[in-house]
C-alpha cells in the first residue's frame, strides 16, 4: 500500500494579487491551507504602516490551529522587515518582488527581467484589481490613507480640478503618468487556474491603446506550490517564533534573528 503523506494544516495571509493561484492551491493540495488576502498595493503605503497591517494580521491568528503562517509576500518596500513571529513559525518565500511567484522561480524572473527591460508583468490578480485605473492613473488601493493621499494626490481628476484647478490637475495627472515612459511591453503571465481569455483580452487592448508590445507567455506556480505543500527549502526563510525578519542585500534577500 502507498504511503499516505499526513495532512498538515498552515494559514495562508497573502496579497490578493495572487487571490486565484492561491485558492487553487488550497483546494487542490493534500494539506488543509486556510486563506486570507490582504488588499493590494499595501506598498503604497508608508513602510509602517505597511508592517503594521501584515502584522496585526498575522497576531489575529489562532496559534492553536496551524503549524505554521505561509506569508504571500515578496520583499516589496521592505514591508516585512520587523515582522515578528509570535507563537507560529512564519514561511516566506525568498523573492525581491511578488512577479516571482509567477515565475515560479528567482532564476527564471531574474533571466527574464534581465533580457527584457521595459516590461510590466500582467496576471489574473493584476488584472482583476485595477491595475489600469480609471484610464489617467491607477489610484492607490489605500486612497487617502496612502503615501500618495498624504501627499493630496490620491483623489479623482474631477476633485484634483476643485483642489489645484485644471492647469495644476493637467501636470500633476501628466507627471503621474510619467511611469509609464518606462514600459514598451506587457508580458501576461498565464497560470491556468481559470478562464483567462477575457484577462488575455483586457491586457492586449491595453497594450495596443498604449502602442506597447505584447507577449503572452506561461507562468509557472512552482514556488507557490512549494509554499503550500510545505516543501521548504534554502528558497523559503522559516521565521521561527520570537525571530524578526530582516533585510539582506545578497541572494538571501530576507533573514530571520
Amino acid at each position: 500500500m502507498d504511503s499516505i503523506t499526513p495532512k498538515r494544516r498552515f494559514k495562508f495571509v497573502g496579497c490578493e494579487i495572487v487571490y486565484r493561484e492561491a485558492c487553487y492551491l488550497a483546494a487542490t493540495g493534500p494539506h488543509q491551507v486556510d486563506v486570507e488576502f490582504l488588499r493590494k498595493g499595501l506598498h503604497d503605503l508608508e513602510r509602517a504602516d505597511m508592517t503594521a497591517k501584515i502584522q496585526a494580521t498575522i497576531d489575529a491568528v489562532d496559534p492553536s490551529q496551524y503549524e505554521a503562517i505561509l506569508l504571500g509576500y515578496a520583499r516589496c518596500n521592505d514591508g516585512l522587515v520587523g515582522i515578528t513571529a509570535r507563537q507560529l513559525p512564519l514561511v516566506i518565500p525568498r523573492a525581491h518582488d511578488c512577479i516571482t511567484f509567477f515565475f515560479g522561480s528567482r532564476g527564471a524572473y531574474k533571466e527574464y527581467f534581465d533580457a527584457h527591460p521595459g516590461t510590466y508583468y500582467m496576471t489574473t490578480g493584476w488584472c482583476e484589481r485595477n491595475a489600469f485605473g480609471d484610464g489617467k492613473y491607477a489610484q492607490p488601493a489605500y486612497g487617502k490613507t496612502g503615501v500618495m493621499g498624504k501627499l493630496g494626490l490620491a483623489g479623482t481628476y474631477e476633485e484634483m480640478v476643485a483642489q489645484y484647478g485644471k492647469e495644476n490637475a493637467d501636470f500633476i495627472i501628466e507627471s503621474l503618468g510619467d511611469w509609464q515612459a518606462n514600459y514598451k511591453k506587457f508580458l501576461y503571465l498565464q497560470m491556468g487556474v481559470a478562464d483567462e481569455a477575457p484577462f488575455i483580452a483586457e491586457t492586449q487592448a491595453e497594450a495596443a491603446r498604449r502602442q506597447w508590445e505584447f507577449e503572452l507567455r506561461g507562468g509557472d506556480m512552482t514556488l507557490l506550490r512549494r509554499l503550500f505543500l510545505g516543501q521548504w527549502d534554502e528558497d523559503f526563510l522559516i521565521v521561527k517564533p520570537g525571530q524578526s525578519i530582516v533585510a539582506r542585500n545578497d541572494e538571501r534577500i530576507v533573514e530571520a534573528e
